[in-house]
């Protein structure tokens, strides 16, 4: 079985968790999601899958119909940022394509006809990029894509016309968030075309100190600028998080509640999400940090996917209460770091 990506660690890891890069595409002779039919929809599901089945490259994807998904799968799809909540939302119609370690998907039918995403362990935009490049042209070769010489890639959303290219990295910003630093860089990189959000994008909050930096310009520029601009960026954020950390590090009481929060997730009977999100942060940042050394990274990322509500009953194999998740999610990190 494929190793999933979120159980990897790679460049930069003790910040950047995860990087992705998303692209919008649509067909010429069909309307946008929103306004098309039921057979429209089966139509275009057909010819996507049809036209990666028939690749070499991309054979291997599972294909899935969301109606025929249980819902909790479907929430933990989200949980592991495979799809959007958008899409979970409303799966009628709707389909995925979805490689063996989940860091290739296809969105088929939720607000382009597709979003092709990448998701790579740590910073890698380049390799992010160039693994989505290959996947887009694939498809292109075989399905009609909607694109004007004038406005680019033709997308439900005028804010995605040009390249209609999404890139982003998930980070954890435990020493930006407690000094301030943080509301002051999303100040600053605003004005460069840039955007830092919630774990989950666009509308979410977020848990752990975990936020999304992500472009938001694609008309008029290429995708090469806009990467280079955001690795950039990052270079900046990453220097300022350490600097802070190596601060908030030497404190006393810092490091006090960092020991604390280690004995309750080795002990606790009961840890509900928010409690084991917020004691996740200070461990994580410790062990990045060299503080707690008996404890990896990869498998502090692959705990914090299998501890979220959704996934946490797809590994039980059983719906349970928020009682009941509390107990099995405290007895899974209890498992996980003695």
């Amino acid at each position: 079985m494929a190793e999933k990506w979120y159980r990897t660690t790679g460049r930069d890891s003790d910040v950047v968790i995860s990087t992705r890069v998303r692209l919008a595409r649509n067909l010429k002779g069909l309307p946008f999601p929103r306004l098309m039919s039921d057979e429209q929809r089966q139509k275009l599901n057909m010819q996507v899958k049809d036209a990666v089945k028939s690749s070499r490259e991309l054979s291997s994807m599972d294909y899935l119909e969301l109606a025929n998904v249980p819902k909790n799968e479907l929430i933990s799809m989200v949980e592991r940022h495979i799809i959007s909540p958008d899409f979970a939302r409303d799966p009628k119609g709707r389909a995925l394509l979805l490689s063996p370690d989940e860091s290739i998907s296809i969105m088929i039918g939720e607000e382009d006809h597709l979003r092709i995403q990448v998701m790579k362990a740590g910073l890698s935009l380049d390799e992010a990029w160039s693994i989505a490049d290959k996947t887009d042209s694939v498809l292109s070769s075989k399905l009609d894509y909607a694109f004007s010489e004038k406005l680019g890639f033709l997308t439900a959303c005028p804010t995605n016309l040009g390249t209609a290219m999404r890139a982003s990295v998930m980070i954890h910003l435990p020493a930006s968030e407690k000094d301030g630093s943080l509301r002051r860089i999303s100040e600053s990189i605003s004005k460069l075309g840039l955007v830092i959000r919630g774990m989950y994008g666009e509308g979410s909050g977020s848990k752990a100190a975990i936020y999304q930096l992500s472009n938001q310009e694609t008309l008029g520029v290429c995708e090469k600028d806009t990467l280079k601009k955001l690795e950039g960026i990052i270079a900046q954020i990453l220097k300022i998080e350490r600097s802070g950390r190596e601060r908030f590090l030497s404190s006393e009481e810092v490091e006090d509640s960092v020991w604390r929060a280690l004995g309750i997730l080795k002990t606790a009977r009961r840890l509900s999400g928010d409690e084991f999100c917020s004691l996740f942060s200070a461990i994580r940042l410790a062990v990045a940090s060299g503080r707690i050394t008996d404890i990896s990274l990869d498998r502090l990322s692959e705990l914090f996917v299998n501890a979220q509500p959704a996934t946490l009953m797809c590994i039980e194999k059983r719906d349970m209460t928020a009682a009941q998740r509390d107990s099995v999610r405290a007895a899974m990190v209890r498992n996980a770091l003695n």
